[in-house]
């Protein structure tokens, strides 16, 4: 377990409409830890792939609540847990190959995919029917890093 400087948690109901507000509530509070714009936008594309995952697999044709907790260490390291106790997957390796997917149609199955890309760790657990939690691990280096990276010499 990291040593938390901070946390929140944040209960939504699994609509559509919520995906934004989580994306944008997480944004604000990992937004202390003073993160460049691209640590910030990862964080932000991997939270809102995992809720929309809830709300289109977790409870389909119904809604239920979706549990987010975030946290800072005081290294600024943010772990991201999003939960849901809604179907569960039945196979997680196959669930997490790119390009799979139980829906079809207009879905591209690259949910996991993406949440792995812009993440630096990302763990899995489900259990069918008693629900998934997904656990995002972001480094930030934030804006001081950059700013004593060495800067290339000018001509």
């Amino acid at each position: 377990m990291i040593n938390t400087a901070n946390e929140i948690k944040i209960t939504l109901t699994s609509r559509s409409v919520n995906e934004s507000f989580s994306r944008a509530a997480i944004a604000a509070f990992v937004s202390q830890a003073d993160p460049t714009v691209e640590e910030l936008n990862d964080i932000k594309t991997a939270v809102s792939e995992a809720v929309t995952n809830c709300i289109v697999h977790a409870y389909p044709n119904t809604h239920g609540k979706i549990y987010i907790t975030a946290s800072i260490s005081l290294a600024g390291k943010v772990l991201i847990r999003i939960r849901d106790q809604g179907l569960g997957i039945e196979d997680v390796k196959k669930a997490r190959e790119p390009l799979y997917t139980t829906l079809g149609g207009d879905r591209a199955g690259l949910g996991f995919s993406v949440m792995e890309s812009f993440s630096d760790k990302l763990y899995v657990r489900s259990k069918l029917g008693k629900g998934t939690t997904v656990t995002i691990e972001k480094q930030i280096w934030g804006k001081l890093k950059a700013e004593k990276a060495p800067k290339a010499q000018e001509s």
